[in-house]
């Protein structure tokens, strides 16, 4: 059964949402860390029926400071530590162009968003996405989705919020993931 308030999705940024952000990169697999409760929640919302995917800005690929094979194994390391925790990602989404490329897709242009409800076969209001930065919130409202806060990346919290409320006055903030899918499992985001 469906709980009637449940997005059908939830959209994640992943860095400082899913693992620990560094503003150097994650440029390696042993710097792939996760957030305590992450993984977890990730897996409840997966058992609770609601879709989860990764929409994630990766211009260290692109700029060059990273490899290929280095970004596939940050990406394998955490698909594993997903899966291992019982939880599913739907669906992926990675940009890897630096601001100087002019693509659809960096956030917060919402390339991306569109891109993944398009795949997911959803309308905007029935996904939530969550971010950790301004970027966010802009991609996901450009796509007309709701976004919820999270201050687990390593940006000045405070400032972020003000910044997201300037583009969805209302916008939920939690500490993390874990508590941002604890209401939401609440029927309460």
């Amino acid at each position: 059964m469906h709980h009637n308030s449940y997005p059908a999705a939830l959209l994640l940024d992943r860095d400082g949402v899913i693992n620990f952000d560094s503003p150097d990169y994650i440029l390696h697999a042993d710097q792939w860390h996760p957030i305590a409760g992450s993984l977890q929640a990730i897996a409840r919302l997966h058992q609770a029926g609601i879709a989860v995917t990764i929409v994630s800005n990766q211009s260290g690929l692109g700029r060059g400071m990273m490899d290929q094979q280095s970004f596939n194994a940050i990406h394998a390391k955490m698909m594993l530590a997903i899966e291992q925790a019982g939880g599913f990602i739907s669906h992926v989404a990675y940009c890897i162009h630096g601001p100087l490329d002019h693509c659809d897709c960096r956030k917060p242009k919402p390339g991306m968003v569109l891109d993944t409800l398009q795949v997911l076969g959803l309308s905007a209001d029935q996904a939530i996405f969550i971010g950790d930065s301004v970027r966010d919130v802009s991609a996901a409202d450009s796509a007309g989705v709701r976004a919820c806060l999270v201050q687990s990346g390593y940006g000045d919290a405070a400032n972020i919020l003000v910044k997201a409320r300037a583009i969805q006055v209302d916008i939920p903030t939690y500490i993390d993931l874990a508590t941002a899918v604890d209401a939401i499992l609440a029927g309460e985001c």
